[in-house]
C-alpha cells in the first residue's frame, strides 16, 4: 500500500515510501517539481525541496554586498576626502 497523497500542489509521502523511492523523489524535486513533505505516522516531519543553483546564490550574495557597499559610501565623498577627514581628527 502506498502512502503518497497530494495537498494542494505539495506531495506528501510516508517515511517508508520516501526511503524506498528517495532517488525518484529527489529527481522530481530537482526537475522543478513541487517540494515533498515526508510524514511519520501521518504527521509532517521533514520537507524535501530543491536548492537554489550555485550561480544564483553567488549572484544574490554579490548583489547584497554591492548594495551594502553603496549604502555605506553614500554621501561620504571620495577616498581622499575620507583619508583627510580621518587625519584631521
Amino acid at each position: 500500500m502506498t502512502s503518497i497523497w497530494f495537498v494542494g500542489m505539495t506531495t506528501q509521502v510516508g517515511i517508508f515510501e520516501a526511503k524506498t523511492r528517495l532517488s525518484e523523489l529527489v529527481d522530481q524535486v530537482a526537475s522543478g517539481g513541487e517540494g515533498v513533505v515526508i510524514t511519520k505516522r501521518g504527521k509532517p516531519v521533514a520537507r524535501l525541496t530543491a536548492t537554489a543553483s550555485e550561480a544564483s546564490t553567488i549572484e544574490d550574495a554579490l548583489s547584497l554586498l554591492m548594495a551594502a557597499r553603496e549604502a555605506s559610501m553614500a554621501g561620504r565623498g571620495t577616498l581622499r576626502d575620507l583619508i583627510d577627514d580621518g587625519r584631521s581628527r
